[in-house]
């Protein structure tokens, strides 16, 4: 078997499928069937079943059939494992893809427009109405034809302005799909810079930068194909904010802060009143004497990545 054999509506785990490539389809409602734990809830002899009617070789069916049934170490103890695919090697995701692209063909025999990344997967339907049939006419061939399980809560209708996907949502502008940041990404995206950005983490200077840097370049690199702007020009204000609140905690003494200040270039009697000052972090980040000390010129220069420059650099 070959990743040839794969519907071309299946973006995950195969060579050149990355999620930057994943497609949006017409419709303007969806259907997003959930599988929790796909391989948990492989049914070994379906999935054997199905592999016997590709490889002809009765000793690589064999073969497959003893790694499902290896069984696991759990607290010391050996356990049968009668249902699922074993985890931790390379053979799993694609025991647990071949399963769901059963589903993907039996889509396609439909005539429905989909795309499924690993085991997240969206329909695209013209209408609520068409797309809640097509829902109640899948979950018995998914539950019942391939005994997999569907989450139930997390399986839903809605319009495509209205979901989430592999951290992107979606809008519609002149009649056209484009993508963007869904909020949730936001927020996760603000809670790493927070751990980063914290004075509790015990990071030096040059780690917190290397850090920053890190999930600066690498979430931009993921959501390249979002139209936001934007989105980046706030992020970069209050990212900056946080390293300037940073800072100021760091010059943790009154004199500290009087001598970094008028390094930068204050005059005494400034730098002193600013080094006394009774302001929060976080005010004093947003203040014209913070502002002006730790510009974002300095930051450039000192290796601060920004997020309109790595994505401008697209």
């Amino acid at each position: 078997m070959s990743s040839d054999d794969n519907c071309e509506s299946f973006w995950g785990a195969r060579c050149g499928k990355t999620t930057r490539r994943v497609l949006i389809g017409a419709g303007s409602t969806r259907v997003k069937p959930r599988l929790p734990s796909t391989n948990h809830n492989v049914n070994q002899s379906k999935l054997v079943q199905i592999l016997s009617e590709t490889i002809k070789d009765g000793r690589v069916i064999s073969l497959i059939h003893k790694f499902l049934r290896a069984g696991i170490m759990a607290g010391g103890m050996f356990e049968e494992s009668r249902k699922g695919v074993p985890q931790g090697g390379p053979l799993s995701p694609l025991l647990g893809n071949i399963m769901l692209n059963e589903c993907d063909r039996e889509l396609e025999r439909r005539g429905h427009r989909f795309v499924r990344y690993a085991d997240d997967m969206m329909i695209f339907c013209k209408s609520r109405k068409a797309a809640q049939r097509t829902l109640e006419h899948m979950l018995p061939y998914i539950q019942k034809k391939l005994f997999l399980k569907v989450n139930q809560e997390k399986t839903q209708t809605a319009y495509i302005g209205k979901v989430k996907y592999l951290g992107y949502g979606f809008y519609v502008y002149r009649r056209e799909g484009r993508l963007k940041v869904h909020p949730e990404s936001i927020g996760k995206l603000k809670e790493k810079i927070r751990k980063v950005t914290g004075r509790s983490n015990g990071m030096g200077i040059e780690e917190r930068k290397a850090r920053l840097n890190q999930v600066t370049r690498g979430w931009v690199n993921y959501f390249k194909l979002a139209d936001m702007k934007s989105l980046l020009i706030e992020m970069d204000k209050w990212t900056r904010s946080r390293i300037r609140m940073v800072t100021w905690k760091r010059w943790k003494r009154v004199r500290t802060r009087f001598e970094n200040l008028k390094r930068a270039g204050l005059k005494e009697e400034m730098a002193w009143m600013w080094a006394n000052t009774r302001k929060g972090y976080w005010r004093t980040a947003h203040s014209p004497i913070l502002t002006k000390v730790l510009s974002n010129k300095r930051f450039k220069h000192v290796g601060y990545f920004s997020f309109m420059e790595c994505y401008s650099a697209k």
